[in-house]
Parts: structure tokens; C-alpha cells; sequence
């Protein structure tokens, strides 16, 4: 789904929901209250969202394994048909079967599917597993996590900070803040998330920017798409880089692409004599014979301040490579959010 615009205020709408946002609110406390998580043998990272749609919380997880020794990811596999626990093989596993996110991450670190967390995170332990990183599952009560990072997008913050359906909020905001061991802020903070954290709660400040290969893109024309949680912010980058944007086109957030949806943005590019890009994270989704016509931009992690995530990481018992964070990746200026 794509965020609706009235998310972003209060209106008749939000208060004709809100009822129905207390009511989310107090299962998901009830079914805190009812659960004693499971403890792993293991470190456990969880990297979520108080809020829904995409924040950087995969690219988050994706340099935190380039940091630590021997990481395991596990994810829930949103939007696949696999409950698990399955190790993701790229060779034979679909998104269809494991989602997107999954395929991401197993391209980087052994990657474990599973609907039930502890499972889960057994199977990882049982595989040799020095520590998990949970993408995901800040919710989740079912799982004892050592580390808990909340990503928030700094552009967008928690919108009205009202509790779904009325808002975005997975959870009040609150309770989800108590929960954490830190807040990754993600590019500017124009919605002005600061200074609505708890003062005692540490803040890693963060950006998501697109390699330097994107560089190619400069100058040249490009039609657009993506379904991930803001897509305009991934036209934005585009446009930030330099590249002419002559179309874009967004889609739902874990748009199941077919051969039909993309087939017309093909013939457009190739009429306009431009080139079409989406994320990573759209590419995997799309059809084995378009994705070749596509240029992908990937994105990095660049943190303001290594050495206090690796203090973090450090502190709650994880594996921390020699070296880690020791200088940040190389990436352009002005990057901004294009995976989730």
C-alpha cells in the first residue's frame, strides 16, 4: 500500500478512525503482556520502525553485517508464501516465495525466513550463526532482542502520530520509544523528530545515498519507477544526481510486478530515448527478461558518527569486526532514501 495523505494530518477521517487505532493499539500491548520472549544463544539486532512504509531499515541491516562478525539476517519474509524457517537460496527462491527484502539480504550475509522468530533463530544458531540481525520485528515480542535500533525518516517523521488505521504508527509512539536502545535518524530532519524523542535516548544520525556508479545517470534522460514506501523520494535522488527525469512512475509499496506493468515503461523509455531505472529493491521483483533492461541504483549507509554505533554495537554484546566504521563507504553528496 502507499501512505495515504491524510496520515500526514488531522482531519475528519483521522478522528472517524481513531477508535479503530486505539483498538490496534491495545492488541499489539496485550499481546506484549501475554509473551515471554524467547532468549536465543546468540546476540540478537533487531533493526525496525514505529512507523509504516520505508524508513532504511534493509540498508541499515545491510552495513550493520559489514560490521559484524559472523551475522545471520532474519526477517519475517514479508510478502512471500514461505513461513520457515528456510535459509533464502538465490539459486531457486522467488520473492514470491520469500519477498524482496529477503533476497536483499541473502545477497550479502546466510539469511533466514521464518514466521515464528525464535525458529527461526535457532536454525541460524544450529548453522553457525554468531549473532542475528532481526530486519524488522520491533513489534514482535517473541524474540529477547540485546539491541533494538529504530529507524525513523527524518523527511517524514511519525506523520500525525496517530496509531493505524488513523495513522502510521505501528504502536504508540511512546511505548515503542521505551523499547529501544536507539534511534537511527535518517537524512535531514526536517520533520523535526529530535526533539521528540526522549532526551536520555541515543541518536545515530544517518543518510542513504546511491553509490558512485550512479554517476552514470548524470545528464541522461531517465524514466522512473518504484514501489517502495516513498517513492518520490527515489525521483528525488535521481533528480539530486543530476539525471533528467522525463517520466516516473509509482507504485505500491512490495508492488508484485508483472511482465505487463513494465512492458509500457520499457516502450516509453525506449520512445523518449531514455533510460529505466528503479531501486534494488524494485529490481529484484521485476521479470528475469526485463530486469536486464533496467539500471538499478543502490544505496549505502553513511553514518555522521561511526565510532558511537560502533560503541553501541559494542556495548550490548555484539560481534564487532576489527576496523568496523572505521570510515564510512564511498558515496555522493545529497543522496536520499531509495530502499526500505
Amino acid at each position: 500500500m502507499r501512505a495515504p495523505e491524510f496520515w500526514r494530518t488531522q482531519n475528519g477521517i483521522v478522528r472517524l478512525l481513531e477508535p479503530a487505532g486505539l483498538l490496534y493499539a491495545a492488541a499489539g500491548r496485550l499481546r506484549r503482556a501475554r509473551t515471554t520472549p524467547h532468549r536465543a544463544g546468540i546476540p540478537v539486532a533487531c533493526v525496525g520502525n514505529i512507523v509504516a512504509g520505508g524508513a532504511g531499515k534493509t540498508p541499515v541491516c545491510l552495513s550493520l553485517a559489514d560490521a559484524l562478525t559472523g551475522a545471520h539476517f532474519l526477517t519475517r519474509g514479508y510478502g512471500g508464501s514461505e513461513t520457515g524457517p528456510l535459509a533464502v537460496d538465490l539459486d531457486r527462491h522467488t520473492p514470491e516465495d520469500v519477498g524482496d527484502e529477503a533476497l536483499l539480504l541473502a545477497d550479502r550475509a546466510p539469511t533466514w525466513v521464518a514466521r515464528r522468530r525464535p525458529e527461526g533463530a535457532a536454525a541460524a544458531e544450529e548453522a553457525g550463526a554468531r549473532c542475528l540481525i532481526m530486519d524488522d520485528g520491533h513489534q514482535n515480542p517473541t524474540l529477547a532482542k540485546d539491541l533494538s535500533l529504530v529507524v525513523v525518516d527524518g523527511g517524514y517523521g511519525f506523520g500525525n502520530r496517530r496509531v493505524l488505521p488513523a495513522g502510521p504508527l505501528r504502536e504508540p509512539l511512546a511505548e515503542g520509544l521505551a523499547r529501544a536502545d536507539g534511534v537511527v535518524l535518517m537524512g535531514d530532519d526536517t520533520a523535526r523528530v529530535a526533539r521528540r524523542l526522549p532526551p536520555d535516548l541515543p541518536v545515530l544520525r544517518a543518510r542513504l545515498e546511491p553509490g558512485r556508479a550512479a554517476l552514470r545517470l548524470r545528464g541522461q534522460l531517465v524514466v522512473a519507477f518504484a514501489g517502495i514506501g516513498r517513492p518520490d523520494k527515489f525521483f528525488a535522488t535521481l533528480v539530486a544526481l543530476g539525471a533528467r527525469v522525463v517520466a516516473a512512475h509509482p507504485f505500491a509499496d512490495h508492488f508484485p510486478y508483472r511482465h505487463d506493468d513494465i512492458q509500457p515503461i520499457l516502450d516509453e523509455a525506449f520512445q523518449l530515448g531514455a533510460i529505466p531505472v528503479t531501486t534494488a529493491k524494485d529490481a529484484v521483483r521485476l521479470p528475469p527478461d526485463q530486469r536486464q533492461q533496467v539500471d538499478v541504483v543502490p544505496v549505502t549507509v553513511r553514518w555522521e558518527d561511526p565510532p558511537a554505533l560502533r560503541a553501541l554495537l559494542t556495548a550490548k554484546g555484539l560481534p564487532v569486526a576489527e576496523g568496523a566504521f572505521q570510515a564510512n563507504p564511498a558515496a555522493l553528496p545529497g543522496g536520499q532514501e531509495t530502499a526500505p
